[in-house]
């Protein structure tokens, strides 16, 4: 195996295990902990093409009707959705033709074992590389496992100076 994907590989699965043992309790994440942000994933390569997502979704299943529609029924899944009640990290590859931003799972259960996850709107925090402070906003969308790859792909992604959603 060559040297430098032993490297990333060794890299995605230390920042995983650091960030993406995420649980969902009934305790709600502080404002103060609210760090929902964007981090390169640091090669030998000069290009950086794969990202770590990291943000706060999903609400107690109290007062929760359903928000998921599975089969034509709407259901609760935890960590799932609007809210800040759990903590998620997935490795994603981000794509731009032109105007257009996609973010493709990497980590094939980074976020759920589930066929499906409901993102809700985000707007992740990032320094470009003249240390702005950006925004990468994902509208909110409920993605669907590749059949032959078992990735999500986030689509409609932006980037602007300021945050778009509120991520509540």
């Amino acid at each position: 195996m060559d040297r430098r994907l032993k490297t990333k590989i060794k890299m995605i699965v230390c920042f995983s295990l650091l960030i993406g043992n995420t649980s969902c309790g009934h305790e709600t994440i502080s404002e103060q902990n609210r760090d929902d942000r964007v981090i390169p994933v640091m090669t030998d390569e000069k290009t950086v093409s794969e990202y770590v997502f990291i943000t706060n979704l999903g609400h107690d299943a109290k007062g929760c009707p359903g928000c998921i529609l599975n089969h034509g029924k709407y259901i609760h899944i935890n960590c799932q959705g609007r809210g800040n009640a759990c903590r998620a990290a997935a490795t994603v590859s981000l794509n731009q033709v032109g105007t257009t931003i996609t973010a493709t799972t990497v980590d094939t259960f980074g976020l759920t074992n589930l066929d499906f996850f409901l993102m809700p709107d985000r707007s992740l925090e990032y320094l470009d590389e003249n240390n702005n402070l950006i925004f990468l906003n994902i509208p909110a969308q409920q993605v669907y496992r590749d059949s032959t790859t078992l990735q999500f792909t986030f689509t409609g992604l932006y980037i602007t100076s300021s945050p778009a959603y509120s991520n509540d």
